[in-house]
């Protein structure tokens, strides 16, 4: 029986399965998914199981009736490949799965549709993420007990109390993480003599990862919540794009130690290396140096080495490291300047996309690029599959707000641009450059016929110190994530904000790398800064939408939109109302051609049935408030 097709994309729109334009929003579920449920403590072990990821089965009632509550209908499910095959190259941990499956026809029955996200951040937990099994980087010649002595990563188990919050980014530049990106994205350019049990690097990584999610796929079948897959988190390029072996210039943390490439490469191979240390995230040099490796061991295992050695790109003379092949990442042998999505991104995308669609044509592929940076054009024509069909796809971009991320403090008067560096001083133009530049990144998928979403964004609840665990006052994180959620409203975007952790305390955040951007936490027994992210939007659209805008003051929802009338379900627009901004009641007020509006705030919902076609208007205001239709 083939299966049906919740979601279908159209154009730039996504549609239901009675043709109406939906805008899903919702969340990530979790961010404490990335870590192992036993044993506890995130230990850099093997022998662990993800079994109780997002939740317990038993609890799982509770959490999807509150995430319906807030309006939050369509997650996107963290699946670490660790969780899928953390105890061997081929080894599927059917328990997992089979768990997983329980999980989601649990969602089922609170009409919450999914799409799998395959998880990662730098790699894996062993390079201070998470994502890959620790059995990759032993593939490549790695001696897990040696990556932090020789600098390759830090993690907090190896820094303890040294950690420094929101540090992990830095690990983006050490040797762990962009040797294993880049030998998985381009290990046939830049190590082509590097095999792995006979097969390139490069084939036998892509060929594990994307194998391990099909078997998921194929587990999850049956499971009527899942609308798709998206086909990796924020891709990174390693090496790939570096100019110049001697410095390193994608420093996406507030400050820490910044080693060049050929410090990285020196010190996985003895060498001790003192490097440069950043603030203000790479703006500003701090005195003195970190130094990496100082006890000059190796990271390989007994008859492995760099493979960047290997590949000529650096050597030793008269016993110091030197840069061989300076461009080797960067310039490609005909002379060209390599573009890490279209020349490596993109060919793995498309590779996945045909391997799940092959048992699940009514997939949509929910694709990303480097956050703030390179990302796979699609020309027309080019997102096809190999028998002529086109793959469904969405563009599930991430933007964060990063000032207010990396030092954890809300300025409303104060926004920087990430990825054009402009900082905009005042609250106006700061709200007007959240707006500006939620709408460009949405802008370019949509110039290539392509939907938009925006699958991650967020907030700290430890702003300043933790304050508000000790004062209960969540108004800066409201704040924040009504400035966010109204550029989300004005670019009709579907949305799913990071993250749901069903794990979440004061003291242990999120549960990995001292994070805490989590709605929930059992310290508060419930939501955090509810009012920030539930709020009205249109679910469900009988027509094209034009405008959406939710005046937080007056509590005031308005929304336009472009009738097309039609019979039964396609022809109702569906509206969510919560209780959160509506507890004294609401009313609604309708301007346009005759239409059937049906108030059911028991339900927090709106229901317009639009008799004739054109432009249509509601106004939604607290009970006795008038509106403006």
């Amino acid at each position: 029986m083939k299966a049906e097709a919740l979601f279908t994309v159209d154009g730039l729109y996504i549609r239901d399965r009675f043709g109406r334009v939906v805008l899903p929003r919702g969340c990530n579920l979790g961010g404490d998914s990335k870590i192992p449920f036993a044993p506890p403590g995130n230990p850099l072990d093997y022998d662990v199981s993800f079994v109780g990821r997002p939740f317990p089965e038993q609890d799982a009632a509770d959490h999807f009736a509150r995430l319906a509550e807030w309006g939050f209908t369509f997650l996107r499910f963290v699946v670490t490949w660790e969780a899928v095959e953390h105890a061997g190259p081929g080894v599927y941990d059917e328990e997992y799965l089979s768990y997983v499956r329980a999980i989601l026809k649990k969602a089922e029955e609170f009409g919450i549709s999914v799409f799998i996200d395959p998880h990662q951040d730098v790699w894996s937990r062993w390079t201070g993420g998470d994502g890959a099994p620790a059995w990759t980087l032993e593939a490549a010649g790695f001696d897990l007990s040696r990556i932090a002595q020789t600098g390759a990563a830090f993690t907090v188990q190896s820094q303890g109390a040294d950690y420094r919050p929101m540090s992990w980014g830095m690990n983006y530049l050490r040797y762990a993480n962009a040797t294993m990106w880049t030998l998985f994205f381009g290990g046939n350019a830049f190590a082509p003599g590097r095999y792995i049990m006979g097969v390139p690097a490069q084939e036998w990584l892509q060929s594990h990862f994307i194998d391990a999610m099909n078997h998921t796929a194929r587990r999850l079948k049956d499971c009527a919540a899942i609308v798709g897959f998206g086909t990796l988190n924020e891709p990174h390029m390693g090496y790939i794009g570096l100019k110049d072996l001697a410095s390193h210039q994608r420093v996406t943390a507030s400050g820490g130690a910044v080693p060049s490439a050929l410090d990285t490469m020196a010190s996985a191979s003895g060498f001790s290396r003192n490097v440069r240390r950043v603030a203000m995230a790479g703006a500003l040099p701090q005195k003195g140096l970190e130094t990496l490796n100082p006890d000059g061991v190796s990271l390989f295992r007994e008859g492995f080495g760099c493979p960047w050695m290997e590949a000529g790109v650096w050597g030793i003379e008269n016993g110091e490291p030197v840069a061989k092949k300076n461009s080797w990442f960067s310039t490609a042998p005909d002379g060209r300047s390599y573009d890490f999505a279209q020349d490596f991104l993109k060919p793995f995308q498309l590779r996945y996309m045909e391997t799940l669609s092959k048992k699940h044509e009514h997939y949509i592929f929910f694709i990303e690029g480097v956050p703030m940076g390179n990302r796979s054009r699609w020309m027309s024509g080019e997102a096809v599959r190999k028998d002529g069909k086109p793959f469904a796809m969405v563009e599930a971009f991430h933007w964060y707000d990063g000032l207010t991320l990396l030092f954890k403090k809300w300025r409303p008067w104060l926004m920087a641009d990430g990825e054009t560096g402009k900082v905009s001083v005042g609250p106006r133009k700061a709200v007007e450059s959240v707006m500006n530049q939620i709408d460009r990144m949405a802008s370019y998928p949509r110039s290539e016929g392509i939907p938009a979403l925006l699958g991650e964004f967020g907030v700290q609840f430890d702003l300043d110190g933790g304050k508000s665990f000790k004062t209960g006052d969540w108004s800066a994180q409201e704040e924040a994530l009504g400035v966010y959620y109204d550029a989300v409203d004005a670019s009709l975007l579907p949305s799913t904000i990071w993250n749901y952790s069903a794990s979440n305390t004061n003291e242990a955040g999120d549960g990995w790398n001292t994070e805490d951007l989590s709605l929930y936490s059992i310290s508060q027994g419930g939501g955090r800064a509810v009012k920030g992210f539930c709020r009205p939007y249109a679910m469900a659209v009988a027509g094209v939408p034009a405008k959406m805008r939710f005046d937080r003051k007056k509590r005031e929802f308005v929304f336009e939109w472009d009738a097309v009338p039609a019979d039964g379900e396609a022809g109702i627009t569906e509206i969510y109302v919560p209780k959160a901004w509506y507890s004294d009641g609401w009313k609604s007020d309708f301007k346009g051609e005759s239409a059937v509006v049906e108030e059911r705030p028991e339900a927090n919902r709106l229901f317009v049935t639009v008799k004739n076609p054109g432009r249509a208007r509601v106004v939604v205001t607290p009970a006795g408030k008038e509106g403006r239709a």
